[in-house]
């Protein structure tokens, strides 16, 4: 019985944690496309502006 209760323990500790994991893992992906499109974007309104000439 107690064998039971442990591999139980142990299965839901597992679970929460790789959760948590998940979680953390999304939290940073979100975080890094959102500075990758800031970037796109910069980079786009960059090329325009030297394309238009401006500037000059």
């Amino acid at each position: 019985m107690k064998k039971l209760l442990f591999l139980l323990v142990m299965g839901v500790l597992i679970s929460l944690s790789s959760c948590q994991l998940i979680g953390d893992i999304f939290k940073t992906g979100v975080g890094v496309g959102v500075f990758l499109v800031i970037l796109v974007i910069g980079i786009i309104i960059f090329i325009i502006t030297k394309v238009s000439g401006g500037g000059k």
